[in-house]
């Protein structure tokens, strides 16, 4: 980048369109004020040329209008649809994970029932008893964090991988309805 770039860096894709028109519009009318024609039928021409460049420059901003407006349009959708499958997919997880610690807390209190009949009926085997309860519940506590952690990421990695997939579908339907512009240059969004 050299040094006027840098000193005077482009604000938008439109300010080549906006010089190539206004150069245009100057040369148009020098090449008339400067042909052999009475006063009159110059003034004439000058008219004509302004009117229908005024008539197509009203064209072409109402046309690139209209294409913002649906581009704007059809990514607000997008969005709209993607957090709405954001959020589903959030709840679903959040129930598994809820499910999860319910079936947890049943099962603890399960084995922590039948340690204490175990203690009361056998007061001889209770540290054998105690123990071998206390495997399960080990047992039973590890597996159940296993399955809520396995659940919770399963359900990371989908709702990661549908957010990649309408964030995609999103930017295609936007470059293609870029690519349909009039001015033959692409909005910048």
């Amino acid at each position: 980048m050299n040094e006027a770039e840098k000193e005077y860096p482009m604000q938008s894709g439109s300010t080549f369109t906006k010089g190539l028109l206004i150069g245009g519009l100057i040369g148009a009318a020098a090449a008339l004020l400067f042909a052999p024609k009475p006063g009159r039928d110059l003034r004439s021409d000058i008219s004509d040329q302004i009117g229908a460049a005024t008539d197509k420059t009203k064209g072409a901003a109402s046309t690139i209008g209209l294409k913002a407006k649906d581009t704007a349009t059809v990514v607000s959708e997008k969005a709209k649809t993607a957090t709405a499958a954001v959020s589903d997919k959030a709840k679903a997880a959040a129930e598994v994970v809820s499910d999860k610690a319910t079936t947890l807390a049943q099962s603890v209190s399960e084995k922590t029932s039948n340690v204490v009949q175990s203690v009361r009926k056998n007061g001889a085997d209770v540290a054998e008893s105690v123990k071998d309860a206390s495997a399960d519940v080990g047992e039973t506590v590890k597996s159940a964090s296993a399955d809520v952690a396995n659940e919770a990421a399963k359900a990371d990695k989908e709702i990661m991988k549908e957010t990649a997939e309408k964030a995609e579908e999103t930017k295609n339907e936007v470059k293609s309805l870029n690519s349909g512009s009039p001015t033959g240059e692409k909005p910048v969004l």
